[in-house]
């Protein structure tokens, strides 16, 4: 069973989630997620035992303080599927403040006129 768990107090690493479900059964893996760019936790994080012992360990610990935090444990959803992001700099049009390939304004994207991003310089 893939258990999710969020409001992870940021500080907390991973061998401590993995010995508070562990109370409850075999851990596969506890697992933090952090940042990509930081390597600080995002404040969630996924634990993977089995289905009795997983049930059991959700009832128990879904709003249990942890850490200073109130921690909400479910099981997990699958992920959805979601489109790939372009990174074509093709992020929409128009006029004002817009990130994408607008043509006047103060834009960031490949804009014609204005902006610090792409584009041309007039």
């Amino acid at each position: 069973m893939n258990i999710f768990v969020s409001n992870i107090n940021y500080a907390t690493k991973e061998y401590e989630l993995h010995d508070l479900f562990a109370e409850f059964g075999d851990v596969s893996s506890a697992k933090i997620v952090t940042d990509r760019e930081t390597g600080r936790s995002r404040g969630f994080g996924f634990v993977e035992m089995g289905d009795e012992e997983g049930q059991q360990a959700i009832e128990a610990l879904n709003q249990k303080e942890f850490n200073g935090k109130t921690l909400n444990v479910s099981e997990a959803k699958p992920r959805e599927e979601k489109p790939r992001r372009s990174f074509d700099n093709n992020r929409g049009g128009g006029y004002g403040n817009n990130r994408g390939s607008g043509s006047y304004g103060n834009n960031r994207g490949g804009g014609d006129r204005g902006g610090n991003g792409g584009g041309k310089r007039w």
